[in-house]
């Protein structure tokens, strides 16, 4: 892996090049095997927290880990495609629009002791741009080569906040053109529900059951490339203990292998069947 400047790490992708990076200032990895016609993302994978930020934080490293989505890039780290943040959600929110992306209070707590000067909004705000220049310089390459192209927006949810039963896997679609791909979102679906994991779990899935394709990522895309499908794919956290911060790597290892053929089937099955379309 290299570490690139934000500017190699766009000409590398202008000039199809292969290459697995970490930006220079940290803030997210890149890795491309193959130019293809799918990409797989994990935004909230990461747990990096700005040192500068720490004593003046009053969620504590537990509470932070709990509303991240711990493990995401690790399902699908043999994809040809991975695009990954690193920072934590609580420094900026690679999910949520700029304007929004630094929360001032999460999940009903006051986040700052005091509030952050514009030196410090401006550091996170710059990584958040950055990123998705690079989103826009990528998702752009792959339409122009291919025609059309799938984006996997991996995510997590805490199930135990719930007073119902909750599907272990949960597409969220509000904020796609579901006459256009709702078959290929329903294909996905099933294919998740068939999942084989370990004794005593068994995979369920469902749309717009807990959450509803609402995030920036998402809608970054989808607004800005017609041709491009993002499918929201959270994962209720049957692959840890959300109490403990224990993970269960049995677990993990299943759901990444079973994304290993099951994802790359479906992108197969959505490029050969939509791209006749365009």
């Amino acid at each position: 892996m290299e570490k690139l400047s934000i500017e190699h790490i766009i000409a590398k992708i202008q000039r199809e090049e292969i290459f697995e990076a970490v930006a220079e200032d940290y803030s997210f990895t890149l890795k491309i095997e193959k130019y293809v016609h799918y990409v797989c993302g994990a935004v909230h994978d990461g747990h990096q927290f700005r040192r500068e930020l720490w004593d003046n934080c009053l969620h504590s490293e537990y509470d932070r880990w709990f509303e991240e989505d711990p493990c995401t890039k690790e399902f699908v780290r043999t994809h040809p495609i991975v695009m990954a943040g690193c920072d934590s959600r609580f420094e900026y929110d690679l999910n949520r629009e700029p304007e929004g992306a630094i929360y001032e209070d999460a999940w009903g707590k006051k986040l700052w002791k005091e509030p952050l000067n514009k030196d410090q909004h401006e550091a996170s705000l710059q990584k958040h741009a950055n990123f998705y220049r690079v989103v826009a310089t990528l998702i752009g390459k792959l339409e122009s080569m291919f025609g059309v192209v799938v984006v996997y927006d991996m995510h997590s949810y805490n199930w135990r906040r719930w007073d119902r039963e909750v599907p272990v896997i949960n597409l969220g679609t509000s904020n796609i053109d579901n006459d256009r791909f709702g078959k290929w979102v329903e294909d996905w679906r099933q294919s998740l529900s068939e999942l084989v994991l370990p004794e005593g779990m068994v995979s369920t899935s469902e749309i717009n059951n807990t959450f509803f394709g609402n995030g920036y990522f998402l809608k970054f895309i989808t607004q800005n490339f017609k041709n491009t499908l993002v499918l929201a794919t959270e994962f209720k956290k049957i692959y840890c203990d959300e109490l403990t911060e224990v993970i269960f790597p049995e677990v993990v290892a299943a759901i990444e292998k079973e994304l290993r053929d099951r994802l790359p089937l479906h992108a197969a099955t959505f490029y050969r069947e939509h791209s006749l379309s365009l």
